[in-house]
């Protein structure tokens, strides 16, 4: 790291020295405590799930039991498919939420920093916003093809708002008296967006990536409509139109731990930003 930015990290330190900060309890408890308390609900509905099927409340054919599920997943890994569908979909997913996130974050910074930016782009992104992630599909089929570009295009549609919307939010109510502080270091411009402006709008950026991370899962689904022959989203519907109900839930846990596991990736981004910004 060169000198300039160490002490342009060095100044924003004594800058924001003088905010209070309290750290949450609950964020001071041991990670196996953390993680026990997480596990209460999943592992609840689970057993009301298992009672479920003992007591014979719900047909085999409209809930299969939790077994099932797994010798479904068992199955698919045996023949070497459920990795494959794994493997695929988390591509697709990281390269669209990574392309989106950026491109999101650019745009962010443009809108949310200028009034002319907010002028120009604010209501057209707005309408944009509200468009279906399904009201995507035939457009990018039918302009794109049915190919990998399509389906990373249409994640990465998904991925660009949550990262647009919470960071432009973030960058126009930063602190006036820490951007004063910050001109009065000599900061302008681009080093006052580097070393003030997004720093500042840190947690604000990471819940951005958070539900821009969860929107990529969701538009996963829509986006192997178009023509996938591997993936969480093929195996969805592939497993719907052949009454695999077992299969069906066994996507929805997969797509559920996948999304825990990238979220908690972030978060371990999180922890590395705040340690050097907060």
């Amino acid at each position: 790291m060169s000198e300039a930015s160490l002490r342009g990290t060095d100044d924003l330190a004594l800058v924001r020295s003088s905010v209070p900060t309290r750290p949450s309890r609950w964020k001071t408890l041991p990670l196996g405590a953390r993680v026990a308390v997480g596990a209460i609900i999943p592992l609840s509905i689970l057993g009301l799930w298992q009672l479920i099927i003992i007591l014979d409340v719900v047909p085999s054919y409209r809930l299969p039991s939790p077994e099932a599920v797994v010798v479904a997943g068992i199955d698919l890994y045996n023949r070497g498919l459920l990795g494959i569908h794994i493997a695929i979909s988390t591509q697709r997913v990281l390269i669209g939420f990574a392309i989106g996130s950026l491109i999101g974050l650019a745009v962010a910074s443009f809108v949310g920093l200028s009034r002319f930016g907010t002028l120009l782009l604010g209501p057209t992104l707005s309408g944009i916003r509200s468009i279906p992630s399904l009201a995507w599909v035939p457009l990018l089929g039918l302009y794109m093809g049915i190919n990998e570009d399509s389906k990373v295009t249409l994640i990465a549609i998904g991925a660009f708002f949550p990262v647009y919307t919470v960071v432009s939010h973030a960058l126009r109510n930063v602190d006036p008296q820490l951007m004063e502080a910050g001109r009065a270091y000599g900061y302008t411009g681009p080093r006052l967006l580097t070393l003030v402006q997004l720093p500042a709008a840190v947690p604000s950026v990471i819940s951005g990536l958070r539900l821009a991370l969860a929107q990529s899962w969701l538009f996963l689904v829509a986006g192997e409509l178009l023509g996938a022959s591997m993936g969480l989203g093929f195996l969805l519907t592939d497993s719907n139109q052949n009454g695999r109900i077992d299969r069906i839930f066994l996507t929805i846990l997969l797509l559920a731990v996948l999304g825990i596991i990238t979220d908690a990736l972030v978060g371990l981004l999180e922890r590395r930003l705040l340690k050097r910004w907060g």
